[in-house]
């Protein structure tokens, strides 16, 4: 059962990321998720229901991926987080683009309708938490400053490389260069 409902999730991600908010509908889910018709709506009863789903489940995809990338690092060498992050949003414009373009599609409709706010939003504190205790870890006298400037910058790194591709993209050389100067390493 719950092997079925993350299937349509990634379904409605690659449809979200794909060709955007408006044709998200429950038949292009199922369409592209290769299950009977009337799968999705049985899972979510609304369309509300479904965007709360592919945030959560876009929320547990990216930190199960971010998980992969910062393991083994050592939590207190910049050079290490740095490349971590890099190769996240290496993966983020390459591999995971379309889940990707997903939430940022989700990040732009939050302006004109404010219920999706609430979820977005309880994803973005997780990853503050998690940027704050990565740079206290390096000695940041404002660590939650800090972790969202840091993560501030990944998302308009990613952006940037969505709407732009360079065959050359390399994150890596400015985010050391962002964490020396905040850390004044």
């Amino acid at each position: 059962m719950a092997r079925r409902r993350d299937q349509v999730l990634d379904a409605a991600i690659e449809v979200l990321g794909a060709e955007g908010l408006r044709r998200l509908t429950y038949q292009a889910v199922d369409t592209t998720a290769g299950v009977p018709t009337g799968t999705t709506s049985n899972y979510f009863r609304n369309r509300t229901a479904l965007i709360d789903g592919i945030v959560d489940h876009l929320q547990a995809l990216d930190r199960r991926e971010w998980e992969s990338f910062a393991a083994g690092t050592d939590p207190g060498d910049a050079d290490e987080l740095a490349e971590a992050m890099a190769a996240f949003a290496r993966h983020a414009t390459g591999p995971a683009r379309a889940r990707t373009a997903a939430r940022f599609a989700l990040f732009l409709e939050s302006t004109a309708r404010p219920e999706l706010r609430a979820p977005l939003t309880r994803g973005r504190r997780t990853a503050l938490v998690w940027a704050a205790d990565r740079v206290r870890g390096f000695g940041s006298e404002v660590p939650d400053r800090h972790g969202r400037i840091l993560l501030d910058h990944l998302d308009g790194v990613i952006l940037h490389q969505l709407a732009f591709p360079d065959d050359d993209f390399d994150p890596a050389p400015e985010i050391r260069e962002l964490l020396g100067g905040l850390l004044g390493k």
